[in-house]
């Protein structure tokens, strides 16, 4: 099973990411953990790492063409291997990488979904999308160390919370495959979140997923 984790800086992924591999392990279910992108093409992350930085590529069609091209590699040489070994959880994947070409190209986030969508191998069994509210993320990222980076300034992070619930409706359009949308702004919220996941790791784990 891959489990993808979508929600804007500060919606509190890598917590809940961090408390599901704690209780998977604790219940010897074999959970990996594994990134949004593959950087396995030179071209690709060329242009990966200018969206990341909110520089539009050359035209929208380039941008897609790399993520689409990386998304591919990722399914094949990190998302296939490790899903051999069992179930595995992504800290961001399609839904994120949509959001951002549409963030920063100005087309309908749908649109991404359904190019994305098309690599099948790549396609989470349940994405979990933490609609934390922008305001309470602002004030986490605010506490960190860490820089700004693009995105985490108030309009932009709006913005995104929009696309991202978009795209969840357009991810299960296209796809059928359940997104389970919540916030995630207390301890309350995360014991709801992993309790969901893991009762669906559970059901979709084979005998030889546990350790």
């Amino acid at each position: 099973m891959l489990l993808a984790l979508e929600g804007i800086a500060g919606a509190g992924k890598s917590t809940l990411r961090d408390r599901l591999l704690a209780a998977a392990a604790g219940e010897d279910i074999r959970l990996g953990h594994i990134g949004q992108f593959s950087w396995l093409s030179l071209g690709a992350t060329r242009t990966i790492i200018g969206l990341r930085a909110g520089r539009p590529a050359h035209s929208a069609e380039t941008a897609l063409a790399a993520v689409r091209r990386d998304l591919e590699l990722h399914a094949r040489h990190n998302l296939a291997p490790a899903l051999s070994m069992g179930a595995v959880v992504a800290d961001r994947l399609t839904l994120s990488t949509a959001c951002l070409l549409a963030l920063l190209h100005d087309r309908p986030v749908a649109d991404y979904i359904h190019r994305l969508a098309e690599v099948t191998s790549a396609r989470a069994q349940l994405t979990v999308l933490l609609t934390t509210p922008p305001e309470l993320c602002r004030a986490r990222l605010s506490r960190r160390p860490a820089s700004r980076r693009f995105g985490e300034d108030p309009p932009t992070a709006a913005r995104l919370a929009d696309l991202y619930e978009q795209a969840a409706i357009a991810w299960t359009e296209v796809t059928g495959l359940p997104v389970l949308r919540h916030p995630c702004t207390d301890e309350t919220d995360l014991d709801l979140l992993a309790a969901v996941c893991l009762d669906r790791l559970r059901q979709t784990a084979p005998d030889t997923a546990r350790i």
